[in-house]
């Protein structure tokens, strides 16, 4: 048990040590295509670091306490050196996001924390689930684009409401808009943005 603590400690300390900055005009998916081509961990080390903030704010979201959070992204850190040392992963944000969500269900339901049933069946193999995560991350892009078309009131209160998880009043506050403006906002551009998705990814097939 202590040299699997140990491992997982070196492995984050590894990634975080790892200098980034000569590498930020490197995409994901070529820095995946060195380490794919050479098997050097430098490669998964450059990469992953880029999504620490992003899976913190996963395992937060689920598991409600900074330190265990902390300590799910070091094993999510190394599940994903081991699981990408075996086959290739064409959507790497969508594909870490899914394993971090799957990891912090099954610590909540170690714990015997409630965990709803839409939830509890979204536990799912990285390896099975490609397709799943090349929808999810398609649909991410094409949200982002649309969200981009909304006029400036929806996509401000849009983006406060869904995105920072802004409570009403919040917005107000933030805005200046009534709180009727704002439920109208919200309510209307989570109605445009779900046409203009629907659009885009029509044109799509």
């Amino acid at each position: 048990m202590e040299f699997y603590h140990t491992r997982i400690y070196t492995e984050n300390a590894y990634i975080q040590s790892v200098g980034t900055n000569r590498y930020e005009h490197i995409s994901d998916q070529e820095l995946l295509e060195k380490f794919y081509l050479d098997r050097d961990n430098q490669w998964l080390g450059i990469v992953l670091q880029r999504y620490t903030l992003l899976l913190l704010g996963v395992c937060m979201k689920y598991l409600k306490n900074e330190e265990e959070a902390k300590d799910a992204v070091q094993h999510i850190f190394l599940k994903a050196i081991t699981e990408l040392g075996k086959y290739k992963v064409d959507y790497l944000k969508s594909w870490l996001y899914m394993v971090a969500r799957n990891h912090c269900l099954m610590k909540l339901r170690d714990k015997n924390v409630f965990v709803s049933v839409e939830e509890n069946t979204q536990l799912t193999s990285p390896e099975t689930d490609r397709h799943e995560f090349e929808h999810k991350e398609i649909t991410l892009t094409l949200l982002e684009s649309s969200l981009e078309e909304l006029n400036p009131e929806q996509k401000t209160c849009v983006t406060l409401f869904y995105l920072q998880k802004k409570s009403y009043q919040e917005i107000v506050d933030t805005t200046g808009y009534s709180l009727l403006q704002v439920k109208s906002y919200i309510q209307n551009g989570k109605r445009n943005l779900k046409i203009l998705v629907e659009k885009k990814m029509n044109t799509q097939k």
